[in-house]
């Protein structure tokens, strides 16, 4: 989704106009992607407010991200979460994606990143649905992508970096007529989508990829399975073989850009009935059951912004 050039974001302590907001071009993120980052959603209620779903989980998980790569962030969580609201309300913003990161920025170049300071920026902007308006209805087509979850990058750390990876499967999907790839991991198992984690439904149980199969433990996974709990699936974190995803009755991602989204192909293979399924839809309606207050939010999700 294109920026809001006349937005305002926040710029390690200070409140800054968009285009003022610039680094030099010798940083050392640019040249090594040295930098962790979160994303986060805001979303619009029924009663005319908003709130951010789950502002403190992925504040934390910024700073475990940051302590994986010997990054030290000078400010604490307290405040970043206190930024992500301020950042929301100055520009104004009820249905916005918000992007908190911390990057190495402009002192050496080398690999050793640690001479250079570390920054931090929370900018906000409007964005509409990652995988397309439709694919929260009607599913999506993706692909088993040809190339491999690494298992020699930290994959509990969600840095810029690693995303190089998902770039490579993202462009190869959409190069052949797909909206997503689905990673394998270094042993042939099914690891997660280019920016997504994955739920397979098999004969009325449920599974996930665990965190041995190079996964990032997405935050909005985590909603998937306290919801999954309440309808009484059963779920397992195991690894998955590449050919059951062809056997599935239902597939879903899950993710805070592609919130929950059916599959409805895999590699041109009707996944059921090719409609989402009814274990897919019941998570679905829950998760924005909760983030638009037509649901009570039982689990202290959200944080109010107006």
């Amino acid at each position: 989704m294109a920026f809001d050039g006349n937005s305002t974001l926040w710029f390690s302590g200070e409140y800054k106009k968009w285009e003022d907001a610039t680094i030099h071009v010798m940083s050392h993120v640019i040249h090594y992607g040295s930098s962790v980052f979160e994303g986060l959603r805001c979303y619009p209620d029924v009663k005319g407010g908003a709130s951010i779903l789950r502002l403190k989980e992925h504040i934390d998980r910024l700073y475990r991200s940051a302590k994986i790569y010997r990054m030290e962030i000078p400010y604490s969580a307290d405040e970043l979460c206190e930024v992500c609201v301020e950042v929301l309300r100055k520009n104004k913003f009820k249905d916005a994606y918000l992007r908190p990161f911390a990057f190495r920025g402009y002192g050496t170049l080398g690999v050793d990143p640690r001479p250079n300071p570390v920054e931090v920026v929370i900018g906000a902007w409007k964005w509409g649905k990652y995988l397309g308006t439709e694919a929260l209805d009607n599913g999506v087509d993706v692909r088993v992508s040809s190339w491999q979850k690494p298992a020699a990058l930290p994959s509990l750390s969600k840095a810029g970096g690693h995303y190089l990876n998902s770039q490579l499967v993202k462009m190869e999907a959409a190069a052949d007529g797909y909206v997503e790839g689905i990673l394998l991991d270094q042993n042939g198992y099914v690891s997660e989508g280019s920016g997504e984690n994955i739920f397979i439904m098999v004969d009325g149980k449920c599974y996930t990829s665990p965190v041995a199969s190079s996964i990032l433990k997405g935050i909005t996974r985590d909603c998937a399975f306290k919801f999954l709990q309440e309808k009484g699936v059963e779920l397992q974190e195991t690894f998955i073989p590449r050919e059951m995803l062809y056997l599935a009755d239902e597939i879903f991602f899950t993710g805070t850009a592609a919130e929950i989204t059916p599959i409805r192909t895999i590699d041109k293979i009707e996944v059921g009935n090719g409609k989402p399924g009814a274990i897919t839809k019941y998570v679905q309606k829950r998760y924005f059951d909760i983030i638009t207050g037509k649901a009570e939010d039982k689990y202290n999700w959200l944080t109010r912004v107006f």
